[in-house]
């Protein structure tokens, strides 16, 4: 004869669901008999006032505002011409350290004072260390770069 393939392990986990299953109905059977003894359905409605928060109360019909479905916009707003600001690209600042022979160096800006990387190629007069100079920002691909620097006399 064969031998049983009830283990151990496969009859305690049987009566561990079993148990579960057991605890739910009791659980549930309580649910029951206090809503039929305090007369309610379970679970609260929760409403939302009108400045976002949860009350118990229904919100107040007289408070309602009507909002026409063409009067909702979706996307970004178009700009007019009067809310255009004047930005202007070019900005200034002072030379920090600049390698000539390895064509690069950084410029700190009289504004903020961030640093700013500067390539030979992005030079239009040669600078020097300590050098006033005027220049427009562009993205490259570590940050921002300085680019179009002039030396300021």
């Amino acid at each position: 004869m064969a031998k049983s393939q009830q283990t151990f392990n496969k009859t305690e986990k049987e009566k561990k669901r079993l148990k579960k299953r057991e605890e739910k109905r009791k659980k549930m059977l309580a649910r029951k008999a206090d809503s039929k003894e305090n007369g309610t359905s379970g679970i609260p409605m929760a409403y939302v006032d009108f400045n976002g928060n949860l009350v118990d109360t229904p919100p107040d019909p007289s408070m309602k505002v009507e909002i026409e479905a063409e009067d909702i916009v979706l996307g970004i707003p178009k700009k007019e011409e009067g809310d255009v600001e004047e930005f202007d690209p070019v900005r200034s600042g002072k030379v920090s350290f600049f390698d000539s022979s390895k064509g690069f160096g950084f410029i700190i800006d009289s504004e903020n004072n961030e640093k700013y990387f500067v390539h030979v190629s992005g030079l239009i007069d040669e600078i020097f260390e300590n050098d006033k100079v005027s220049y427009e920002l562009e993205r490259g691909m570590k940050g921002m770069n300085a680019v179009r620097v002039k030396k300021i006399a």
